[in-house]
């Protein structure tokens, strides 16, 4: 079964930063939103992609990610999989950003969610990062 790392990743103003993928009818979820990250290589730890997909996506070098949840789809996505879902924040935001993958991206609120579609399962791990309370706040430090 394929791994995939994620990561939900936050700007310095408490936002999630997410990406807008590529309008191309050969890639799984055209014009979904969709969170940082990749497959995991063969050589890797679920980690290790993470820290490699987000310096290629957004020339980012995460110092600091928490583990967020495991996620074993077996529906709902273009194969099976395992998500190893982070969670992070940076002391950027999005206009400081450049995007290498995708069409743009974009920074959210906890309530503007709801108005986007998501990729595969990401609606869900959405919900349910929400519903664990871990959203950081301004005046969080991490």
């Amino acid at each position: 079964m394929k791994q995939i790392a994620m990561v939900l990743l936050f700007d310095r103003q408490c936002r999630l930063l997410i990406y807008l993928r590529d309008d191309k009818p050969d890639i799984p979820f055209p014009n979904h939103w969709d969170f940082f990250g990749g497959h995991v290589e063969e050589s890797e730890t679920p980690e290790e992609a993470l820290l490699r997909e987000v310096k290629e996506e957004i020339a980012v070098e995460l110092k600091q990610r928490m583990f967020f949840r495991r996620y074993v789809c077996n529906e709902g996505d273009a194969y099976p999989n395992i998500k190893y879902l982070y969670w992070a924040k940076i002391d950027k935001v999005a206009e400081e950003l450049t995007l290498y993958e995708g069409q743009r991206l974009k920074a959210i609120n906890a309530g503007e969610r709801t108005e986007l579609r998501f990729a595969n399962i990401l609606a869900q791990v959405l919900e349910d990062f929400v519903g664990s309370g871990l959203w950081p706040r301004p005046v969080d430090n991490f």
